[in-house]
């Protein structure tokens, strides 16, 4: 017979060494797409389900930018921007004072960032650049139009890119004028005092360049 006071057995160790089975790793979770990323899946899918509902049927590979300004214009009925007919009597006004029957449409700037995203939404799908219809001269040419029209409907010229790129240019020439300057009184014979003084009136005219006001964004 065994002693029960001898070495224990090998189940005997395993037995007091052992434990539950450490738990399985959880499968990484997938990255988190940013919102640009999410809102060019959302029309993509958007833009394959008008295809599909499309009659006559309609394949991607025959669409044209024909068929995306038919796409742009079906949009319509969704937006929440008021274009004033050249009738109504709020035709230019930026902030009528009232309601009127004007027609709600997608903004100007709403569409041309769409037309951005299904481009390369398009060319991340696997087509070229040259059969893309996002970026068919007849769909630039439209944007330009609804660009056009609204901005005389509503009264808001669409110019904040075109001087903010003016102010830009201008703020760099200043800032290399003020480099040359503060050369030139180094070169001169380094006196502090003369640097300052010849230095202070470009500081001032960056401030003045930086200062200016830009122009109101379209809503």
């Amino acid at each position: 017979m065994m002693d029960p006071s001898g070495p224990a057995g090998p189940s005997s160790a395993e037995g007091g060494g052992g434990g539950a089975p450490a738990a399985a790793a959880p499968p990484p979770r997938p990255a988190q797409l940013s919102r640009y990323e999410s809102q060019k899946r959302r029309d993509w899918n958007t833009f394959l389900q008008y295809l599909r509902n499309h009659r006559p049927p309609l394949t991607l590979a025959r669409c044209s930018g024909a068929h995306v300004i038919e796409f742009l214009r079906y949009l319509d009925q969704f937006g929440k921007t008021k274009v004033h007919a050249p009738g109504c009597a709020y035709f230019g006004q930026p902030a009528p004072p009232g309601p009127c029957p004007c027609p709600l449409r997608q903004a100007w700037g709403s569409l041309d960032a769409l037309i951005g995203r299904l481009r390369a939404a398009y060319e991340e799908s696997g087509g070229t650049p040259e059969s893309n219809p996002f970026a068919a001269r007849a769909v630039r040419i439209y944007l330009r139009e609804v660009r056009d029209s609204q901005a005389k409907a509503r009264g808001i010229p669409y110019e904040k890119k075109k001087r903010k790129r003016a102010q830009q240019a201008s703020g760099g020439g200043q800032q290399a004028s003020s480099s040359a300057v503060a050369a030139d009184a180094t070169a001169e014979g380094g006196d502090g005092s003369r640097r300052r003084a010849v230095v202070a009136p470009s500081a001032a005219a960056q401030a003045g360049v930086g200062g200016s006001g830009t122009a109101p964004s379209a809503s």
